[in-house]
């Protein structure tokens, strides 16, 4: 018989119907008469509930009917007499497709993010991650669903690249050479020449410059893929490896980049929460009890549009009045986590969206003002995470560009493709970077970015 999800059978109301289930043991109680069995199969965060007349089955069949085992069940769907759900299944037949043994790690208690993690090879299985991975698949369908509705253009930038987009220098090196008999050029510097690509590599940390030239091309385009960055950090706000939406748009002035971040995260969080209810009501529950209230009055707020020079007068004015903060506020000085969240979850009480930020602190690439000390870089400061938008207006001009590469003391020739653009028919754009996990930690009220990615990769710690 043809196996049914188990989020199908929940919506079902034609009892007396032969059906058949096939997941994974919640759990196993009752008596020696009567046991009841807790199926999931991941279609949904809640289970199905298997009722066994002991007399019908084989001892041995059911001393395998532990938590953790993977089972096909045939039964009659029948109107459940419990509260939890509408439905249950009288179990004609088991099969245990993969028994889970003794040693079994989720067993029916509650267990530590970090035990969790030690064990992200089967973490999936719980409620919990099931819920938050379950929503990680809906924000991914927002993203290309927001983007393909409002005639964006999906485009695949490269994973290896030559260059640094953020000038960072903190990057994971791509070669084919032997580490043990590395060649040498007659300065005694490594000799990329002999390497795969003939030069020195790397792993992207984003794939914005080659997206600019997808905007000048196509109009309107968005990457969606994975970046890498070799930070030594091990804040619960960090990966080193972890996945970007970075939308490009040609013609596009400050205020309208503003109004493109605040329309798309609000599009994917009303997603969320008309597409993710029961998951979200579980998080809600179980991991912070603020969360859906949260998502709404984001949804509901209009976004403050505050420069920096302004954002700054406020802190200080704050500590003035007694705030205490860790890092010290200054013009001039990049913000912190709590400043950010400071602005956002006391003094505005809703999303900020901050402009115009002293060019020291922000990257080549952004279009300086009329002042010539700020740029045009955009933060979207969130509740609960601080920013987890970072965009600009590109520069386009040529020879403030070059300028601007010259005062920074920047290498140019891995630039020079780049750099063509602005000779090439160069036009005004913008564009933002939005780190997909930070999304998914807003979405799911979880507090370590490590546990809303499958696989977490981060210092010392690659495994599975």
């Amino acid at each position: 018989m043809e196996r049914t999800k188990v989020i199908d059978l929940l919506k079902r109301t034609d009892y007396g119907s032969n059906v058949t289930v096939k997941g994974w043991v919640r759990t196993r109680r009752g008596s020696k008469a009567v046991n009841f069995i807790a199926i999931n199969d991941g279609s949904t965060i809640k289970n199905i509930q298997v009722v066994v007349d002991v007399e019908k089955f084989d001892e041995n069949i059911l001393k395998d009917i532990t938590t953790g085992a993977c089972i096909s069940v045939e039964g009659v769907l029948t109107q459940s007499q419990g509260a939890e759900q509408s439905v249950e299944i009288q179990g004609t037949k088991i099969e245990i497709l993969g028994p889970a043994g003794s040693d079994y790690p989720l067993q029916k208690k509650g267990h530590s993010m970090e035990f969790l993690r030690e064990h992200a090879n089967i973490r999936m299985r719980t409620n919990t991650f099931g819920a938050v991975f379950r929503i990680r698949h809906n924000m991914a369908m927002a993203i290309h669903t927001y983007f393909h509705n409002h005639g964006f253009f999906y485009l695949n930038t490269p994973l290896i690249t030559a260059s640094d987009c953020e000038g960072a220098g903190q990057m994971f090196q791509v070669t084919t050479l032997d580490l043990n008999n590395l060649p040498k050029n007659e300065e005694g510097k490594i000799d990329y020449s002999q390497d795969f690509f003939g030069n020195a590599t790397n792993l992207t940390v984003s794939g914005q410059l080659e997206g600019e030239l997808g905007a000048t091309a196509l109009g309107s385009i968005y990457t969606f893929g994975p970046t890498f960055r070799a930070e030594n950090s091990n804040t619960p706000r960090h990966l080193a490896e972890f996945w970007m939406i970075e939308p490009e748009v040609a013609f596009l002035e400050l205020n309208g980049l503003m109004e493109l971040e605040e329309d798309f995260i609000k599009y994917c969080v009303q997603w969320a929460l008309d597409n993710c209810k029961d998951d979200l009501e579980f998080l809600n529950k179980m991991i912070d009890k603020t969360l859906i209230q949260r998502l709404e009055s984001v949804v509901k707020e209009e976004f403050v549009r505050l420069p920096y020079t302004e954002g700054i007068k406020i802190l200080e004015e704050a500590i003035k009045n007694g705030k205490k903060f860790e890092f010290p506020v200054s013009w001039g000085c990049d913000l912190a986590s709590e400043h950010e969240r400071y602005l956002v979850e006391e003094h505005f009480k809703k999303p900020v969206i901050m402009i115009d930020y002293p060019k020291e602190i922000k990257s080549f690439y952004m279009k300086m003002n009329e002042d010539g000390k700020t740029v045009q870089g955009t933060d979207v400061l969130f509740p609960a995470i601080g920013e987890i938008i970072g965009g600009s207006i590109r520069e386009e001009n040529f020879e403030k560009l070059n300028a601007r590469m010259d005062e920074l003391k920047m290498r140019k020739d891995p630039y020079d493709w780049y750099m063509e653009t602005r000779k090439w028919g160069s036009c005004p754009h913008g564009g933002f970077g939005l780190g997909f996990e930070r999304l998914i930690l807003f979405v799911t009220g979880m507090q370590n970015i490590r546990d809303v990615i499958p696989f977490p990769r981060t210092p010392k710690n690659a495994m599975f």
